[in-house]
């Protein structure tokens, strides 16, 4: 069985103060022809012993809710992850999630079985307009509705959605719950935007900034970011983001539909460009755009589920990394998952003590950068 962060559970399931990511370390230097990031693995306590796992009675609960916000007369379908048996008093993290172009509030279960049985609650949004419903329909006129679905009207009425959701969230039952302290935006591909535009994403549009920030959310997950297309200046776009990023990716990772492209190198552009140095890329090698989705055997029917787990431990311990300032997870983390992880030479090294694993001891780099 593959270690990871299996034996942290309980550490989920309580209040703690936001520490930041961690600490600061060298800038990546990638292009488009040289893909791949550096490893230099958080060592930072990283021989503490973690609390056993928390042992659960029942399975966690799925809860659908079908909302309309009445401001936008939009409705805003959701799908509630919440772990079984929350101790009364007791605080959950939670992590408000974006789905990709033509999804659903029913995608990436996987996530949030994963979330939920180590005491992690995740609300699933469903954006319509940008939904499944995209695949109904004449399919001559399939272009038209990507086109509309993509257009930025869209993308700030995706980041409405997940605020109108947390509102709701927060006023329900299981809000009481919910510590506040500890709330993620989270997403894949167009839902990676929709997270990067809560967290302070903005364009200048006549004279003016277009942004949805939401302060409530303290950290934002993005896997499998595309650019913001049309825009020249990334950094301008992504310069008032301050809270800690994870991003994930891998070498395969490219956006092919009908009127968009994007190359895997897109993904790290997006995270070379955010300026805080807050922030961690992980990159597999190989994988492909889908292979973060529930799709089976995308990007291969040996690597999908291992990445889909891998996936799932690292984000927990970039939960560890920034609310508890624990690296010992994501040092675990490094070992287990090294052998799937793309590599380029000549990273910057880390001013932090660093984890040398054989392929840094060789002076190949592996996948997983604190940034600088």
């Amino acid at each position: 069985m593959v270690n990871g962060l299996s034996d942290t559970s309980s550490r989920h399931v309580r209040s703690a103060h936001a520490n930041g990511a961690g600490g600061a370390s060298g800038a990546t230097s990638l292009t488009r022809r040289r893909f791949g990031a550096a490893l230099l693995a958080v060592a930072v306590t990283a021989t503490l012993a973690a609390p056993p796992a928390r042992a659960q009675s029942a399975p966690p609960v799925v809860v659908d809710f079908d909302w309309v916000d009445p401001a936008r007369s939009r409705p805003v379908p959701a799908r509630l992850h919440w772990p079984a048996d929350v101790a009364p008093g007791s605080r959950v993290p939670l992590i408000v999630f974006s789905h990709g172009l033509g999804g659903s509030r029913r995608g990436y279960s996987y996530l949030g079985r994963y979330w939920s049985a180590r005491g992690v609650a995740s609300l699933h949004v469903q954006h319509a307009g940008s939904d499944s419903s995209l695949w109904a329909g004449n399919p001559l006129a399939v272009v038209d509705r990507l086109q509309r679905a993509a257009h930025e009207s869209e993308a700030l009425a995706r980041a409405l959605d997940l605020r109108f959701a947390l509102d709701r969230m927060l006023s329900s039952p299981h809000g009481a719950h919910v510590d506040r302290r500890r709330i993620m935006a989270a997403g894949h591909s167009y839902g990676a935007n929709t997270a990067l535009v809560a967290v302070g994403a903005r364009v200048m549009r006549y004279g003016k900034w277009v942004e949805a920030r939401d302060p409530r959310f303290a950290a934002a997950i993005v896997i499998s970011a595309p650019p913001f297309y049309g825009e020249p200046d990334l950094a301008s776009v992504l310069s008032r983001i301050t809270v800690p990023t994870l991003h994930v990716t891998a070498t395969k990772d490219v956006i092919q539909i009908p009127g968009y492209y994007s190359p895997a190198a897109d993904r790290l552009e997006v995270f070379n460009a955010i300026a805080t140095p807050r922030k961690l890329l992980a990159v597999f090698e190989g994988g492909s755009h889908s292979i973060f989705t529930d799709r089976s055997f995308t990007g291969g029917p040996a690597l999908n589920p291992k990445v889909k787990l891998a996936t799932a431990e690292l984000t927990l311990a970039f939960l560890d990394l920034v609310f508890d300032g624990n690296g010992a997870t994501l040092a675990r983390w490094n070992v287990t998952w090294q052998p799937m992880l793309a590599s380029a030479p000549g990273a910057a090294p880390s001013p932090l003590p660093v984890a040398q694993s054989r392929r840094v001891a060789q002076g190949v780099a592996t996948g997983l950068v604190p940034s600088p």
